[in-house]
């Protein structure tokens, strides 16, 4: 489905772009310079007008870093972006068939022609030409309201100005008037991936309408449309809605849209309570990790979790049930790299442990109802005051062993590193608990270890074993 009102759209004034005029002995610049810059505006002007104009937007942008904030140069490239973002969106949805697009898509291209088209009106204000290329860039943004506006200020600078004469009566006779129709409830303001109202439409390259979530959850298994079969090359985080089929079906079917809405939200913010998992390892609090994300439904889940609260849980299965174990420990992702084949790398430090209540599958991963865990404190007087005390002392023992682990791990890069990342999360020392796990994180410890200290409340005893640990690996043993 292809419902954008900007389809068909034909530039207004964007038939050709100016020559750069021979000013070599005049300029500013040298003039070996000037004549690099003289012959790079002369292939673009070429390749713009033989139609090649992703060659001549990189001749322009060439041109650009050597005279930055020229109208001409700028006015030249809009015009080139405004030329393919129109192609773009005229071209027929069954010619992707046979020939695969690449490269950015026509909204992205539009915002680029308005960047340049801006440049050249804060240069230009007194010239119809910057209005004109304002105002298409806007109309292929499905801006409309704003196109109109840039276009009368423009008919006050150049009332004969012919092309913003039929860019203002194109946009009352179709863009504005076709808006003020009330559509019919059909199908074709559903997705079909999930048979629902579409919510954050894409209109890809090729023609067809999804729900945004609908159509990267598809992508995850491969770079092609659901429907036609077309190669894509877009990602989530260049791949912008559709701005004006978004409108429409936000305005005209308010109800259905707000539970769409609703929907989307609960999958993005689970609540407090409620966790997705990460089946991998058991992890402790205070620790500092990578992960590199590939699965499908991994994948899914970062996107969910990216536009939530960032932050998922750790789990690990147990091999003799095949189910997840019953504590895990949260993490928050503190960057999230997304690669162009899909994956995600992810940098995360994790937070706080919880049991599992339940847990069930949600599109492909597991999703678990979590209540908080801490330990048990001592009341404030001795107890308290004990516990202080020993954390001080484990502190201490703890800075001496990470230095002592340093110098003898000199030429070990990797054991190093460690060693320094460990240092530096070091909590204080009025958080017992949390030093207890920080101390815990110290030594390798097997999976089995690890989840003992995690179901473990009694903080003394887990800055005991934590101690432990240490002073076996130092001894160069290891603790059964």
């Amino acid at each position: 489905m292809s419902t954008s009102p900007a389809s068909g759209f034909s530039l207004e004034g964007i038939d050709d772009v100016q020559d750069l005029p021979w000013n070599g002995e005049g300029s500013s610049m040298s003039l070996e310079r000037y004549s690099h810059l003289y012959d790079l505006m002369h292939r673009g002007n070429t390749a713009f007008r033989e139609n090649r104009l992703d060659q001549a937007i990189e001749l322009y942008s060439r041109a650009n870093h050597i005279k930055p904030g020229d109208s001409i140069i700028l006015s030249n490239r809009c015009a080139a972006y405004l030329r393919i973002s129109q192609f773009l969106r005229n071209r027929p949805p069954s010619a992707s068939e046979y020939r695969p697009l690449n490269g950015l898509d026509p909204t992205t291209h539009a915002g680029l022609a308005l960047n340049d088209a801006e440049k050249v009106m804060s240069l230009q204000s007194n010239l119809a030409t910057s209005y004109i290329l304002k105002a298409n860039s806007l109309i292929l943004l499905e801006k409309y309201e704003l196109a109109q506006d840039v276009i009368r200020s423009g008919l006050q600078t150049d009332p004969q100005s012919n092309a913003l004469v039929n860019l203002e009566r194109l946009i009352v006779d179709t863009f504005l008037r076709r808006n003020h129709v009330k559509p019919q409830r059909t199908d074709d303001y559903d997705c079909t991936l999930c048979l629902k109202l579409l919510y954050e439409p894409i209109t890809t390259p090729c023609g067809h309408s999804f729900c945004r979530s609908c159509l990267f959850q598809t992508m995850d298994r491969g770079n092609r449309c659901p429907l036609c079969r077309t190669v894509l090359f877009i990602s989530p985080r260049t791949c912008a809605i559709s701005v004006t089929l978004n409108n429409i079906i936000q305005k005209n079917f308010p109800e259905e849209y707000a539970e769409r809405k609703l929907e989307h939200h609960s999958l993005t913010n689970l609540g407090p309570d409620l966790l997705p998992l990460f089946a991998m390892d058991v992890i402790l609090p205070c620790q500092k990790l990578q992960l590199n994300i590939f699965e499908p439904r991994y994948r899914l889940m970062v996107r969910r979790i990216m536009e939530g609260n960032r932050r998922m849980g750790m789990v690990v299965i147990d091999s003799s049930t095949g189910s997840v174990v019953d504590y895990a420990c949260e993490v928050e992702i503190t960057d999230c790299e997304p690669l162009p084949d899909g994956r995600f790398f992810l940098e995360v430090e994790s937070r706080r442990r919880c049991r599992i209540i339940q847990n069930w599958d949600q599109d492909g991963y597991r999703v678990a109802e979590v209540e908080w865990v801490d330990d048990i404190h001592p009341p404030e007087g001795t107890e308290r005051n004990d516990l202080l005390e020993m954390t001080r002392k484990a502190a201490v023992f703890a800075r001496q062993w990470i230095k002592e682990a340093q110098e003898a791990a000199q030429g070990d890069r990797v054991r190093l590193a460690e060693l320094f990342k460990a240092e530096g999360l070091m909590p204080p020392t009025r958080d017992p608990e949390r030093f207890s796990f920080w101390l815990a994180t110290l030594t390798n410890r097997r999976p089995s270890e690890r989840l003992d200290l995690l179901r473990l409340r009694d903080t003394p005893e887990r800055i005991r074993r934590g101690l432990l640990y240490m002073k076996a690996e130092e001894q160069g043993c290891r603790l059964q």
